[in-house]
């Protein structure tokens, strides 16, 4: 079986069982407390250009933060993704992908491939960042390391999605069975643009 028929029969049974509906995290008591104090626009990054990413600069932005991966039966979402941003950018979401190879070595190409393939199959515009490791332990992202404290879950496939206020704090988290555009990840989007920007 050809690499991409084994990515498409992973997402349809993923999408048949639930399986990437999300794992629950463990987070440590005090670990947790300081994830609290934090936000998610206090972190920096880098892009896939292999540029600095300073994430305060979406301060006062709603975010749909994406773990994205380019074989897998969950990649169409990528045309979703970038419909929803073009839809409420205005509004002010910012969708953030971040590439990872953990869920089914389905994203195992370098930033540029990573690059072309969204440009060329999708015409993705918003950011996507360098690859990172999404799953719990040595080498784990930061950025995930926090969202998993504030929020109990971590992705279990791909193309999880956190949902961050405008105050930098995660408020839910959507397993890769959510449709982008779907009434349920749509709601909870326009609840959170409703919230009056953080100064």
């Amino acid at each position: 079986m050809s690499r991409k028929l084994l990515a498409a029969a992973l997402g349809t049974v993923a999408m048949v069982t639930g399986f990437g509906a999300g794992q629950a995290a463990k987070p440590e008591k005090d670990a947790a407390a300081a994830a609290k104090t934090k936000s998610f626009y206090s972190f920096k990054t880098t892009g896939l250009d292999g540029k600095p990413v300073d994430l305060s600069q979406y301060k006062g932005k709603v975010t749909l933060v994406v773990n994205v991966a380019s074989r897998c039966g969950f990649t169409p979402q990528y045309g979703d993704l970038e419909k929803l941003s073009n839809e409420f950018k205005d509004k002010g979401l910012v969708v953030i992908g971040f590439p990872c190879n953990d869920f089914g070595g389905q994203e195992p190409g370098t930033s540029d491939e990573i690059k072309q393939f969204c440009s060329k199959e999708y015409s993705v515009t918003f950011p996507i960042m360098q690859k990172v490791q999404v799953k719990a332990g040595a080498g784990q992202n930061e950025i995930y390391a926090y969202l998993a404290q504030c929020t109990g879950m971590l992705p279990s496939w791909n193309f999880g999605k956190y949902l961050i206020g405008r105050d930098g704090k995660p408020i839910a988290f959507f397993a890769s069975n959510v449709k982008p555009r779907g009434d349920e990840l749509k709601k909870a989007i326009e609840k959170a643009l409703a919230e009056k920007p953080v100064s």
